[in-house]
């Protein structure tokens, strides 16, 4: 690993040091590129306790996958990292310009932003202490530790009958708790019920756990029923405001706004992970940094090579 230096101008500054941003600089790293990682050392799946459908490391925590990649990316010594929390950036001649909140600055070609996304708790007690530990968001990444338990989704929406049957396929004891929203679809609520699904329209007040394993949930009006999981799709918003600040089009779900290559509609930008795609998960985070980081360095090739 280099030396740091607030000096020199690296071909590519990533901000953001988990699954998406290790596996660009990774990438970079092969091709003899001059990276910086800034990373503050906060994933949004800190809490959860164990990665699943990741090829070669299923089932183990996210903090030992995260800390084997960084060791791998570290051997490569044209790769920095700084710890540090990206707040500015601006275009500069040379290409862009980070600031960090300690007051460094950083100049680079091009830049990544692998910043993820930070999930928006619902307000409900107990709701936060168990996300990611049995309040979970993806059938993919955690359904099959689920599967055969009683199982309640907060929800509701367009793609509720969807999301609903990903999971009935993985448990015959579903309940839809749309937290006092009304399922009005006459279709839904006919499939719904035809395969089984019962349905609460009672606001949740709490969900009791124990240590973060869902045991029961209450309702407002007092009564409550014992869960053994529930999926909970959240809000979220940007971790990163930079790209937005740089101009990067978004999409109308808060997503940064990319093409197939990973780029965005900024010129020598590029969003990998969670803060650009809706799937999330280790696996397609992985993809698409390796994705970004082949881009970049075919770009920075063919602006050396003429």
């Amino acid at each position: 690993m280099g030396l740091l230096s607030n000096e020199k101008l690296y071909d590519t500054i990533i901000v953001g040091g988990s699954y998406a941003g290790l596996s660009s600089a990774l990438t970079l790293g092969r091709s003899l590129r001059n990276v910086l990682i800034i990373d503050s050392g906060n994933p949004c799946n800190k809490q959860t306790p164990h990665s699943q459908n990741f090829l070669t490391r299923d089932g183990m925590p996210p903090g030992e996958i995260a800390k084997i990649a960084k060791e791998e990316v570290s051997k490569y010594p044209t790769i920095e990292f700084y710890n540090g929390f990206a707040v500015n950036g601006r275009k500069i001649s040379e290409g862009f310009l980070i600031e960090t909140s300690d007051g460094k600055s950083f100049k680079g070609k091009k830049l990544i932003f692998a910043s993820g996304i930070l999930d928006i708790m619902h307000d409900i007690k107990g709701f936060a202490e168990c996300w990611g530990i049995s309040v979970i968001h993806c059938p993919y990444c955690h359904g099959y530790e689920f599967r055969n338990k009683k199982t309640a989704i907060l929800g509701e929406g367009d793609r509720l009958v969807h999301f609903t049957s990903l999971i009935k396929n993985l448990t015959d004891d579903v309940t839809l708790i749309t937290s006092g929203k009304t399922v009005n679809n006459v279709d839904d609520i006919a499939t719904l019920k035809k395969n089984g699904v019962k349905v609460i329209e009672k606001k949740i007040s709490e969900i009791e756990h124990h240590n973060g394993y869902v045991t029961k949930v209450i309702f407002s009006d007092g009564t409550a029923e014992s869960f053994e999981a529930m999926y909970a799709p959240v809000p979220f918003r940007q971790h990163c405001s930079i790209p937005k600040e740089l101009g990067c089009e978004m999409t109308d779900t808060g997503l940064i706004n990319i093409d197939s290559l990973q780029k965005t509609s900024v010129d020598g930008i590029y969003a990998v992970g969670d803060n650009s795609n809706p799937l999330r998960s280790v696996a397609l985070a992985v993809s698409s940094g390796n994705v970004a980081g082949v881009r970049v360095n075919s770009e920075l090739s063919a602006e050396m090579f003429l």
